[in-house]
C-alpha cells in the first residue's frame, strides 16, 4: 500500500512537470506561426489529389422524344345524333262508353285485362229487345205512310178522270144554256125553261169546281205524307242505330286495359264499359334541347318557320332501346313536334312513332313495347355539312390540339369546336384533312420535340 502511494505521487509530479514545460514553450512561439504547418499540409494533399485524379467524362446530350398514338384527319359528312329518354304510350286508346241502356247479355270469354282482342271482334252485347221492337214499330209506321201515299195517288188519278168528264158536261150545259137563252129572246121558249137550264149549268160548274178543289189539296196532302215518311225514316234510322250500339266491337287490334262491367249487369247511357290500347302503334315523347333539335333537322333556322317541316322530320331516323335491357331495340320515326316547349327545361317535345311494337314478341327473350316502359331514343339526322371530326379526347383545355408536324415534331394548335357528340368533336376551323393529330395527353407537351408514332400507327 505504501509503495502504491509513492508511485502515484511520482506520476503526478512528472505530469505537472510536462504541463509546465508545454505552457512555457507555447508562451515562447507566436500564435500565427502555429497555424502554418496544418495549412501547408492541406495544400500539399490538395495538389496531390488534383494531379493524380482522372479528367471528367464527356456527356453527349440527345433530343427529347415521345411515343404517341396518331390519327390522320379526314373531312366527312356529319350526321347529328341526339339522345333522349321518355315513357312509352299507345298511339291510340279506346274507351268504350255505353250509348244505349240495357242489361249486358253477352261478354266475350277473352275480355280480360291484358288479353289481346283483334279488330272487328264483338266484346259485349247489350240486350237488344227494346231496340228491335222500336225498329219493327218504325217499319210498320213507314208501311202505313207508304199505303197512304199509294191511296193518294189513286185518288188523284180518279179525281182527274172525273174532272175531265165534268168539264165535258159543263161544256154541253153551257152550250144548251146559250141555245135556250136564244130561244127565249126570240119568244120561242119560256123563261122557266131558261131558269131550269141555268140551274143545271150551275150544278155542273159546282161539280167541276169541287173536283178541282179536291185536286188542289193533293199536293199539301202529299207534302204532309212525305214529311211523316221522313220523320218515320228518321225514327227507323235512330232505332237501327241504337240496335247497332247494343254490340260493342273492337275498332282496332288492341290490348285490354280495364273492364268495368259484368254479364247481366244493367248499364246506363254514358257508363264506361271497356278501356284498351292500340297494339299497332306506340308513341314516345322525348325532350330534345333546341340547339340539338335544329341540327337534327339539318338547319339552324326558326323551328316554327319551316315550310317543309314534315319533310325534314321524315329524314330523321330513330332507334328505341329499352333502358333495363339495351339489347332490345325497335325502329321508329319522328312524326311531329308538340305545340309548346317544356316550361322548365325549355326543350322541344319530339314525338317518335313506332310501328308494330308487338312484332317478333317472344317473352321473355323479347317483350313487346308496352305503355309506361322507360326507353332511350337515339335520333340520327341527315348529313348537314362536311367537317373534320376528331376524338373528343384529342382536344385539350377546350380548344387545343397536339399535332405531329411535317418534320415529325410536336405542334400546338387551337381549333374551333362546333359541338361534341358520341365521343367525337366536330370542328369548324383549325385543322385541314390529312394532318396527324396526337391522341395521347403528353406531359409535358413541349413544342418542337420529336413525336414517334406508336407501333402500328405507320
Amino acid at each position: 500500500m505504501r509503495i502504491d502511494g509513492i508511485a502515484k505521487r511520482g506520476h503526478m509530479l512528472v505530469s505537472n512537470y510536462y504541463l509546465r514545460a508545454r505552457k512555457e514553450t507555447a508562451l515562447k512561439i507566436p500564435r500565427g506561426l502555429r497555424l502554418l504547418p496544418p495549412i501547408a499540409l492541406g495544400i500539399g494533399v490538395a495538389v496531390w489529389l488534383i494531379s493524380t485524379a482522372e479528367p471528367p467524362a464527356r456527356i453527349h446530350t440527345a433530343e427529347r422524344s415521345v411515343v404517341a398514338r396518331l390519327i390522320t384527319t379526314e373531312a366527312a359528312p356529319v350526321r347529328t345524333v341526339v339522345r333522349g329518354y321518355g315513357n312509352v304510350r299507345a298511339a291510340r286508346s279506346w274507351e268504350a262508353v255505353s250509348e244505349v241502356s240495357g242489361a249486358i247479355v253477352w261478354r266475350h270469354p277473352q275480355l280480360e285485362i291484358g288479353n289481346v282482342i283483334l279488330k272487328g271482334t264483338r266484346v259485349l252485347q247489350i240486350d237488344p229487345t227494346a231496340y228491335e221492337l222500336a225498329v219493327a214499330q218504325a217499319n210498320a209506321d213507314l208501311a202505313v205512310l207508304q199505303a197512304d201515299i199509294a191511296q193518294l195517288d189513286i185518288d188523284e188519278a180518279n179525281t182527274g178522270r172525273l174532272l175531265v168528264l165534268e168539264q165535258d158536261r159543263l161544256k154541253l150545259a153551257e152550250t144548251e144554256l146559250e141555245r135556250v137563252r136564244d130561244l127565249v129572246e126570240r119568244g120561242v121558249s119560256s123563261q122557266a125553261a131558261l131558269d131550269g137550264q141555268e140551274r143545271a149549268t150551275l150544278q155542273v160548274r159546282r161539280s167541276v169546281q169541287e173536283l178541282q178543289n179536291t185536286l188542289g189539296v193533293v199536293p199539301s196532302r202529299r207534302a204532309r205524307l212525305d214529311a211523316q215518311t221522313t220523320r218515320t225514316n228518321t225514327v227507323l234510322a235512330r232505332a237501327k242505330r241504337d240496335l247497332e250500339k247494343t254490340d260493342i266491337v273492337a275498332p282496332f287490334d288492341m290490348r285490354i286495359g280495364s273492364v268495368h262491367v259484368e254479364r247481366h249487369q244493367f248499364v246506363a247511357t254514358g257508363q264506361p264499359l271497356v278501356s284498351a290500347d292500340d297494339i299497332g302503334q306506340a308513341e314516345i315523347t322525348a325532350q330534345i334541347p333546341i340547339s340539338s333539335f335544329r341540327r337534327l333537322l339539318g338547319g339552324d333556322g326558326d323551328l316554327h318557320a319551316f315550310a317543309d317541316l314534315s319533310e325534314r322530320l321524315a329524314k330523321v331516323s330513330a332507334e328505341i332501346r329499352l333502358v333495363s335491357d339495351p339489347a332490345q331495340t325497335w325502329q321508329g320515326r319522328l312524326v311531329r313536334v308538340e305545340s309548346a316547349l317544356d316550361p322548365q327545361a325549355r326543350s322541344v317535345p319530339a314525338v317518335i312513332l313506332v310501328d308494330a311494337p308487338y312484332a317478333g314478341v317472344n317473352p321473355p327473350m323479347r317483350i313487346p313495347l308496352i305503355p309506361n316502359m322507360y326507353v332511350e331514343l337515339v335520333l340520327t339526322g341527315p348529313a348537314i355539312s362536311t367537317n373534320v371530326t376528331i376524338p373528343d379526347s384529342a382536344v385539350h383545355e377546350g380548344d387545343l390540339v397536339y399535332l405531329r408536324g411535317a418534320e415529325g415534331r410536336l405542334e400546338l394548335r387551337k381549333v374551333s369546336v362546333v359541338w361534341r357528340q358520341r365521343g367525337q368533336a366536330i370542328l369548324a376551323a383549325g385543322l385541314a384533312p390529312g394532318e396527324e393529330v396526337i391522341l395521347d395527353d403528353l406531359v409535358p407537351a413541349i413544342p418542337g420535340m420529336i413525336v414517334i408514332p406508336a407501333e402500328g400507327e405507320e
